[in-house]
C-alpha cells in the first residue's frame, strides 16, 4: 500500500478535530465499504487505506508519532500490526448493518490477529511500551538520584519518579512496568524502558567503575617527587608524587570509583601523571637547565 499522508487520504486538513476525522472516516468507509462494492479491488484497497489512516489518526500517541516524524518516518517506526494495534470501528457501522469482524480479518490478516475477539469486541491485549531517555549528571551516576519524567501517556500528560542507582552506566536501560499505554480489552498496561544518557564531567573520566583524573605536574615535581591536593567525588585528597615518576604513570586512591552494581564494592580512582614541560623560560631557568644537561641529565 502506497505510503499516503494520512489526512490526506481522509480529506481533511492537518490538524483537523476528532469529530472531523471520525465523521470524514465514516463517510469515506461506508463509500468503500466491501459489502456495497462486491468484487471491485479498487474499492477495497481506498477500504483499506481509509481505515489504516483512521486508525492512525484517531489514536493520540500514534497521530503525535505521524504529526513529528512525516508518512516514510513514521512507517519505519510503526508495523502494519503496530498500526491496527487497538483499533475497534464497530460501532461507527451498527446502523449501516455492515458487520466488520470477517471484513477486517480478510483484508488486514496477521494485522488484526489478537485484537478483536468474539462479536467483534476487543480481546484483552498489553498496553504500547514506551521507550524514553533520561539525563543523569556524572554525580547523579556515582550518588544515584531520584528523576522526575514527565511523557504523554495516550495523549494526555503523565508525570513519573525513576530511581536511578548509584553506579550507573551510561547506555544502561531502566524498566518502569505498568506505565505505559493503557491495555486494551481489559488487558494490562505497557511498560516504560528509559535509556539513561550520563554526562560527562570537566575533570574527571569514567573508566567502567573506575575514575580517572588527569593531572599535570611541573618538571621538577616528577623528577623531585613531592605531595599535591587533587579533587575527587568525596573531596580533596592529597596524594605523593614519587620522585621520578613517567608521564602516564598512575596514582591508585582505593575505592574511590563508582559503586559495582549496586554492591558496596566500589571502583577505584587513578590519578594519571602528565609531565608539564614549560613553553617558555628565563633566562636563569635556562641556564640551570642548561647546568644539568652538562651532567648528563
Amino acid at each position: 500500500m502506497a505510503q499516503r499522508d494520512y489526512y490526506e487520504v481522509l480529506g481533511v486538513k492537518k490538524g483537523a478535530s476528532m469529530e472531523e476525522l471520525k465523521k470524514a472516516y465514516r463517510k469515506l468507509a461506508v463509500k468503500y465499504h466491501p459489502d456495497k462494492n462486491p468484487g471491485d479491488k479498487q474499492a477495497e484497497e481506498r477500504f483499506k487505506e481509509i481505515n489504516e489512516a483512521y486508525a492512525v489518526l484517531s489514536d493520540p500517541k500514534k497521530k503525535e508519532q505521524f504529526d513529528q516524524f512525516g508518512s516514510n518516518n513514521f512507517h519505519q517506526r510503526y508495523s502494519q500490526e503496530d498500526i491496527f494495534r487497538g483499533f475497534n470501528v464497530d460501532d461507527l457501522f451498527k446502523d449501516q448493518g455492515f458487520g466488520t469482524e470477517d471484513i477486517f480479518s480478510r483484508l488486514f490478516g496477521g494485522a488484526m490477529r489478537g485484537q478483536r475477539g468474539g462479536g467483534g469486541r476487543m480481546a484483552a491485549a498489553k498496553g504500547e511500551d514506551y521507550n524514553m531517555e533520561v539525563q543523569v549528571t556524572f554525580r547523579d551516576a556515582y550518588d544515584g538520584a531520584d528523576k522526575r519524567i514527565a511523557y504523554l501517556r495516550d495523549g494526555v500528560r503523565e508525570e513519573l519518579s525513576v530511581k536511578i542507582p548509584a553506579g550507573i552506566e551510561n547506555g544502561a536501560k531502566l524498566r518502569v512496568a505498568g506505565r505505559g499505554g493503557a491495555g486494551r480489552g481489559g488487558g494490562t498496561a505497557g511498560d516504560i524502558y528509559l535509556t539513561v544518557n550520563v554526562g560527562g564531567d570537566p575533570h574527571f573520566q569514567r573508566e567502567g567503575a573506575d575514575i580517572v583524573l588527569p593531572l599535570e605536574v611541573r618538571f621538577s615535581q616528577a623528577a623531585l617527587g613531592g605531595s599535591v591536593d587533587v579533587p575527587t567525588m568525596e573531596g580533596t585528597k592529597r596524594i605523593k608524587i614519587p620522585a621520578g615518576i613517567q608521564t602516564g604513570t598512575k596514582v591508585r586512591l582505593k575505592g574511590l570509583g563508582f559503586p559495582q552494581g549496586g554492591k558496596k564494592e566500589r571502583g577505584d580512582m587513578y590519578v594519571r601523571i602528565g609531565v608539564k614541560v614549560p613553553e617558555k623560560l628565563t633566562p636563569h631557568q635556562r641556564e640551570l637547565l642548561e647546568q644539568v644537561a652538562g651532567e648528563g641529565m
